[in-house]
């Protein structure tokens, strides 16, 4: 598709010169005579470049600049002026005009700048696609979820992404996605475009992790044959996260306390002092608060680490968003597998959903990507999940009731009523969700909403 140039100038000649020229050498052309023209002709036609004269009759050229950089800021502006001077030049490039060309045009030096605006143009919009693309994933939206607890840990880290607070604590059991909310609180923010370093603090000896937080000096060591610079000074103006900060040694918990609370430090072997502006966002799985009882975490370090702590809770406290987790990283893996996106039987999503899930959203996902590899029908079922959870379907009830008659007795009606309203409960209101949870359908459901008369909020995902 050929690229849409739009010439804006007020004599007559020279904008029939110019398209005629243009559409040779392959380009759409259009013409505006006027700084109204222009303006309208850029909101109905978004062309990808303006060729645009500095003298118009009812504007100067810097004012439809102001206005088309305003409102298209990815079109390219390549400015024409038979006033060439140094000021006005400066002036179009601090706007965001792309080149400035001087009257009488040279059509040969024209059409290289307007293959390089181009190129510029396509080359931008290339990597934007790409940075989205690779961001897409550490969104906010992401987190699937529509249980209570995970919904109030998106609206605290989102509050905490917006402000100006440099430290963050993360807490939760391995394999809750600690470390992908620390990317979404990262790549949500003002440091977005600054780097996010990553360091398991369990992953080498302290030497190591001390060089590769700080850095170090030529000769700091015997293998420092070079300068190094560390990950704090690498994510100056982004984050940093230390995941499993609990299994830090006492030394180095004390020269990070001093990072949080100076924001300098120095190199191993280094006597310069390198200040940091950087979030520190640090994760662990373990309780810090028993650790600092124990003696194993400072308390000074504890007390600067929880100014704001988010604690995720395991899986089996949120089982309304396993089914959603689930379709989600089915869906993730169709596309990945390029594989038709099967259905999720209800068997197969009750026993997911009756699960413990000891490794949290991590197992779940290894388990779908399992059961996308071997699924061969349209349908995933318990065949397709692994023993210990297809396994559960055949745990005898005789021997281990999942629920227990009183001795009293009990009205079967009552128990009826009680589930739909736990299930409701759970799910907020949302009766696709309670009905699923209860194996029924959502007009069963309804049906026993309306004999039990209970009060449901709908919501408007159900509408």
């Amino acid at each position: 598709m050929p690229s849409r140039v739009l010439v804006v100038d007020d004599e007559r000649l020279i904008r029939w010169s110019l398209e005629q020229t243009l559409e040779k050498l392959g380009y759409d052309v259009e013409t505006a005579e006027d700084g109204a023209r222009a303006v309208a002709a850029v909101r109905e036609e978004s062309p990808d470049l303006l060729l645009l004269d500095l003298k118009l009759p009812d504007t100067d050229g810097i004012q439809v600049l102001r206005q088309v950089k305003g409102s298209h800021p990815d079109i390219q502006v390549v400015i024409m002026t038979a006033y060439a001077d140094v000021g006005t030049a400066v002036e179009a490039m601090r706007l965001g005009a792309y080149d400035y060309i001087a009257k009488p045009i040279d059509f040969e030096n024209l059409r290289v700048t307007l293959r390089n605006a181009l190129e510029t143009r396509q080359l931008r919009q290339k990597v934007e696609f790409l940075r989205e693309k690779h961001l897409y994933p550490y969104h906010f939206d992401r987190l699937v979820g529509t249980s209570r607890a995970i919904q109030e840990v998106v609206s605290l880290a989102r509050k905490v992404s917006a402000s100006g607070a440099t430290t963050l604590l993360i807490q939760g059991e391995s394999g809750t996605g600690k470390d992908v909310l620390a990317k979404a609180v990262h790549y949500e923010s003002a440091r977005a475009d600054e780097a996010f370093m990553e360091i398991t603090c369990t992953a080498m000896q302290e030497t190591l992790l001390e060089s590769e937080l700080f850095g170090h000096e030529r000769g700091a060591f015997t293998d420092a044959k070079a300068q190094k610079k560390g990950l704090l000074e690498l994510a100056h103006g982004g984050t940093i996260f230390l995941d499993e900060i609990g299994d830090m040694t006492a030394a180095l918990q004390a020269k990070l306390l001093r990072v949080l609370e100076e924001r300098h430090f120095r190199r191993v072997g280094g006597v310069k002092e390198i200040s940091v502006d950087v979030r520190v966002v640090a994760a662990t799985n373990k309780d810090l608060r028993a650790a600092v009882d124990q003696g194993a975490f400072r308390k000074d370090l504890y007390y600067r680490l929880q100014v704001v702590t988010i604690t995720i809770p395991p899986l089996r406290e949120r089982r309304e968003d396993i089914a959603l987790l689930a379709r989600h990283f089915l869906d993730h893996f169709s596309r990945e597998f390029k594989k038709p996106l099967p259905r999720l039987s209800v068997a197969a999503e009750r026993l997911l959903v009756q699960y413990e899930w000891p490794g949290n959203v991590r197992e779940l996902r290894n388990v779908i990507e399992r059961a996308m590899i071997l699924v061969e029908s349209g349908e995933l079922t318990p065949g397709d999940l692994p023993p210990e959870i297809a396994a559960r379907r055949a745990e005898p009830t005789r021997e281990q009731p999942r629920f227990q008659i009183p001795a009293t007795g009990v009205v079967l009606e009552d128990l009826e009523r009680e589930f739909v309203r736990q299930a409701l409960e759970l799910t907020h209101g949302n009766q696709t969700h309670a009905a699923r949870l209860l194996g029924l359908t959502r007009d069963e459901l309804r049906y026993r909403v309306k004999k039990f008369d209970l009060a449901v909020h709908t919501d408007v995902s159900d509408a």
